[in-house]
C-alpha cells in the first residue's frame, strides 16, 4: 500500500457526519471506489452498538460487497469511529484488522479536533498512518 490515500472530498464529509450522528457508539462503514480512488461510502449498522467496538454482521457485509460489484466498484477501505478517544487504531482495531491490503480511516466525532478523519495501513500488527488526498469531484 502506498503511503497516500485518495478519497473525494464528499466522502469524508460523509464519514464526519455518520460519526457525529452517532456519537454514542462507534459508526462503521465500507468505502469503494475506482483505480485506487475512494468515490462512495457504504455506511453500516454496528451491531455492538458500543462506544469502545465495532463489527458489521456478517449479512450486511455480504450486501454491501454485492452492491460493490454491482456498480463495479472495488472495496479500498473501512472506517468507524472513536467517540471516546483519539482516532488511532485501538489494540482491539489492529487485532481485529482482518483486510491487510485495505486502509482504515478513523473519525473522531469531536468538535476541534485537528484532523477529525486519519487513515491508516494495518497490516501484521504493524500500523502506517497515510496521507489522505483530496480527489477531484470528476474522478
Amino acid at each position: 500500500m502506498a503511503d497516500e490515500i485518495r478519497v473525494r472530498a464528499e466522502i469524508l464529509e460523509e464519514m464526519l457526519r455518520h460519526a457525529r450522528r452517532e456519537p454514542e457508539v462507534e459508526c462503521c462503514g465500507a468505502l469503494a471506489g475506482r483505480d485506487v480512488v475512494i468515490t462512495k461510502s457504504f455506511p453500516a449498522i454496528n451491531v455492538l452498538a458500543s462506544p469502545v467496538a465495532y463489527e458489521i454482521s456478517p449479512q450486511e457485509l455480504f450486501r454491501i460487497f454485492h452492491r460493490m460489484r454491482e456498480e463495479g466498484l472495488e472495496h479500498i477501505a473501512l472506517y468507524h469511529s472513536h467517540p471516546l478517544g483519539e482516532n488511532f487504531p485501538s489494540a482491539r482495531d489492529i487485532a481485529q484488522a482482518y483486510y491487510p491490503n485495505e486502509a482504515y480511516f478513523i473519525i473522531s466525532p469531536q468538535v476541534g479536533v485537528p484532523r477529525p478523519v486519519r487513515a491508516f495501513s494495518i497490516r501484521d500488527d504493524m500500523v502506517r498512518e497515510l496521507r489522505i488526498e483530496i480527489a477531484a469531484a470528476g474522478l
